[in-house]
């Protein structure tokens, strides 16, 4: 295939992607807003008035950039782990790989759609908060480097587990058991400077805990961990993610009876 096809074969690919999740927007981008408009209004009005500022910031005003990324985290994620794995159910995917259709054009294009929803979730969120919070973004660059690559990393992260997952069932687990847990202990609610010091160190092998700090600085200017540390350990999970996604098409891991 020359440039030419590749690139008509990516649109056709990141434009079913994209209109999948928007035809349906009362399911996929309506509920994480009003979720998190009901996180605003019972932890940050109710008990957030309770809690004392945390690094010269409301308690309401500190758990916006957790909350807003816990969005778009479960979003990138949802969409491509549902997408991928209903492609694999329908059997399209086969189709695709047995075309000249480099492996690449096909995971870019099922990740492009993570990404999307991703980033589109993240900005309804983001206005919603602004409704309970006056925050005033301190980095756009850093907000919005944080918001592209995390939805790349769980768009990625949503491919492979739909690459192995055998049942609607396997594409839950993940999700529920690892997903859920990570991203609340990774301090969306919290500072880890308020732990004891051996979860201190317990929780910097949490890598949500480097993406949610690192957009917490871009919104307020404040952050538990070193900037440039946060943006090397996401771009590694990134490129080992994309990696490893590459090897499951080339292998046709999960796609084989």
């Amino acid at each position: 295939m020359n440039f030419n096809q590749k690139m008509v074969a990516l649109k056709t690919i990141m434009v079913k992607e994209y209109l999948r999740f928007i035809r349906i927007w009362i399911q996929t981008i309506l509920p994480p807003a009003i979720s998190v408009g009901l996180y605003f209004i019972i932890f940050g009005e109710l008990i957030g008035s309770q809690i004392d500022d945390i690094d010269g910031f409301r308690y309401m005003d500190y758990i916006v950039p957790g909350l807003i990324l816990m969005s778009v985290i479960t979003n990138a994620y949802a969409n491509v782990v549902s997408s991928f794995f209903s492609a694999k159910f329908h059997r399209s995917v086969e189709e695709m790989l047995v075309s000249p259709l480099p492996n690449y054009i096909i995971l870019i294009g099922f990740v492009s759609g993570g990404l999307a929803r991703g980033l589109i979730v993240g900005i309804t969120v983001t206005v919603v908060s602004m409704f309970f919070s006056d925050f005033q973004i301190y980095s756009y660059s850093v907000t919005i480097a944080v918001f592209v690559l995390t939805s790349i990393l769980f768009a990625l992260a949503g491919f492979i587990n739909a690459a192995y997952a055998r049942s609607f069932d396997d594409i839950t687990i993940i999700p529920t058991f690892i997903l859920t847990p990570l991203t609340y202990l990774g301090g969306i609610f919290y500072s880890i400077k308020m732990l004891p010091e051996f979860w201190q160190t317990v929780s910097l092998a949490n890598p949500i805990l480097y993406m949610i700090n690192a957009f917490r600085y871009g919104l307020l200017g404040v952050s538990d961990i070193d900037l440039t540390t946060a943006f090397i350990i996401i771009v590694v999970f990134i490129t080992a993610l994309y990696c490893f996604s590459l090897r499951l098409l080339r292998l046709g891991v999960g796609l084989k009876p």
